[in-house]
């Protein structure tokens, strides 16, 4: 999803991704011939072709993410960025650098391992002779689904910044208040490599959640009357309010639902909670029924309820619907689920790379 996002403009030299599934849909969309299908430490210097102006590396956010297991930048998932890194020292060595590094992940990076796991990302930046800085974009902005995610970008030292990119100090929208504490955790030489970059404020979101529905879901069935029943005895009373407001506004609702373990009275419950803000849940990968999104729909007094489609769940990662996906619904979930949202991507790209890279002497629009 990050190279639909960067777009047409962008030449890719090497696409990479350890999960054959992933591999695969990408290569019926830009074909096989730069490709890899391998755990990114295996790569070897002959797979990376020429130099490129940007490395972008979203890696597993399993051991960062709050639903995860705490084990931080060096768990078994998460890890896999030191073997990313692995491979930039590996082209540093080769005088072959990319001049631009993008890495993307949760927020929880900021925090995960009080705070540790993002000074040594900082760390190894700098003293890879990167200068960088992060921005926590929402895809909220441009699609009807909550999906905040932090973008680490690194330039390499010596290349000329557009004036448009940077401000001085950081500002309410774009630096979230655990982004500022993570810089303020970092060391003194370090701080001075840091950038605070900007973008400009988004046009307003015009896409709504049930705008971006199926009329005739393809893949999944709707609800028997007792399934949705059972749904509903699972809200607390905050969230089944939420059911009988919408049951009362005599409009057509949809609200987006996730079934969570809450602690009550010391007692661990499963509970369903929705919301009703035409704001979609962040999707996740369907590691069990509790990652599933469930779509309930408030007509009046009749109240039906669904997953979330495969193809809803691509369009609300920006995909276009003739974007191939896997037959399998969980394969296909997945693929959408793992990504990073498409216009966020090109929002990035528009104000921040591509000036960057228009503005060196020489530099060809490429991508690894």
């Amino acid at each position: 999803m990050a190279r639909a996002g960067l777009g047409p403009a962008w030449e890719c030299r090497l696409a990479n991704d350890i999960d054959p599934l992933k591999t695969a849909v990408y290569s019926h969309c830009w074909g096989s011939e730069h490709v890899v299908t391998a755990d990114v430490g295996s790569l070897r210097s002959e797979d990376f072709r020429g130099v490129a102006d940007l490395a972008w590396a979203s890696f597993p956010c399993q051991d960062l993410s709050l639903a995860g297991n705490g084990a931080g930048i060096n768990g078994a998932r998460s890890g896999a960025f030191w073997s990313f890194w692995k491979q930039i020292e590996m082209l540093k060595r080769e005088n072959r650098a990319p001049d631009l590094v993008v890495l993307e992940n949760v927020c929880g990076t900021l925090t995960a391992n009080n705070g540790k796991d993002f000074v040594s990302l900082a760390d190894t930046l700098a003293g890879a002779h990167y200068r960088f800085g992060a921005l926590i974009v929402d895809a909220v902005h441009f699609l009807p689904q909550s999906r905040p995610r932090l973008f680490l970008i690194a330039v390499r030292d010596g290349l000329v910044l557009p004036r448009e990119t940077t401000v001085e100090h950081p500002t309410e929208f774009w630096h979230s208040r655990s982004l500022i504490e993570a810089h303020g955790r970092l060391s003194t030489s370090v701080k001075k490599r840091w950038i605070w970059w900007t973008l400009p404020a988004p046009a307003a979101r015009k896409a709504r959640l049930l705008d971006l529905l199926e009329a005739e879901p393809t893949g999944v069935d709707w609800h028997t009357p007792d399934e949705t029943d059972r749904l509903l005895s699972l809200m607390g009373p905050l969230h089944r309010e939420r059911v009988e407001s919408a049951k009362r506004s005599g409009a057509r609702q949809v609200g987006a639902i996730y079934k969570r373990t809450r602690v009550e009275l010391g007692i661990r419950r499963q509970r369903a909670e929705v919301r009703f803000d035409d704001i979609a849940g962040c999707l996740r990968t369907p590691g069990g029924g509790s990652s599933r999104q469930v779509l309930l729909f408030v007509d009046g007094e009749k109240i039906r309820s669904r997953l979330l489609s495969v193809r809803e769940a691509a369009r609300l990662m920006g995909l276009p619907d003739e974007y191939p996906l896997p037959n399998r619904y969980n394969d296909g979930y997945h693929v959408a689920g793992d990504g990073v949202a498409v216009p966020v991507v090109r929002f990035l790209a528009h104000n921040i790379l591509e000036p960057i890279v228009q503005t060196q002497p020489a530099l060809a629009q490429d991508v690894a």
